[in-house]
């Protein structure tokens, strides 16, 4: 597929996410390499553009130039932000009590503590991406390895096995401490590539996914 066929796949399904305002995105590509830029209203308006154009077919890479204006009316000064992100994540039942610390600077949300499961980082993440106001997240939550290398490996493959979304054979499983996992091989597409990530960060004591697929 050419550069400019890629480019119009990917309008066209930024275009049909309901999700995404595509007036204001422009996309660009050059040997499969997809570029966002403009603006959206929101964080998790960016961060749903940006996995809309991974999911197209052809789609190698992602540069992420997207900017967040929030709207006028919007707008919230950054001690009401993190309130808002401490009660949200404090609703959530899937996030232990008291764990995740909450920092934000001109709107931009940073996440720190220690869970057990890779789900509660990415839970912590989700509750607050959608608050009003907040143009970034950086997530460095920790998670705490208290599982074997040996364990952790004999998971992951069987995970793998098991998933209808994977071709399992094409990849290869490398377990370089008790809790850093690196993925290499060949997958067929982004979708199948995140889908094997997410086997992999399901396993409890995985602390760090090093992910070396490539696609095609």
């Amino acid at each position: 597929m050419n550069d400019l066929d890629l480019r119009q796949r990917v309008i066209d399904e930024l275009e049909f996410e309901p999700s995404v305002d595509a007036a204001n995105i422009g996309v660009a590509a050059e040997n499969g390499i997809i570029t966002l830029t403009g603006h959206v209203a929101s964080y998790a308006e960016k961060f749903a553009a940006e996995r809309v154009a991974q999911r197209v077919k052809g789609v190698r890479g992602i540069a992420q130039e997207i900017e967040v204006r929030t709207p006028v009316g919007k707008k919230k000064a950054d001690d009401e932000i993190a309130a808002q992100a401490v009660n949200i994540i404090t609703w959530d039942t899937t996030i232990p009590n008291e764990v995740v610390k909450v920092k934000v600077q001109s709107g931009w949300i940073t996440l720190t503590g220690k869970v057990d499961w890779q789900f509660q980082k990415v839970a912590a993440e989700q509750a607050v991406r959608k608050l009003s106001g907040v143009v970034g997240v950086t997530n460095l939550i920790e998670i705490e390895a208290r599982v074997r290398a040996s364990d952790v490996k004999s998971r992951i493959e069987n995970a793998l096995k098991r998933s209808a979304e994977i071709e399992a054979g094409g990849i290869r499983v490398h377990v370089v401490s008790d809790s850093k996992v690196v993925l290499d091989g060949r997958v067929h597409s982004w979708h199948e590539r995140d889908a094997a990530e997410r086997a992999a960060w399901s396993v409890q004591g995985v602390t760090e996914v090093d992910d070396h697929l490539a696609i095609g």
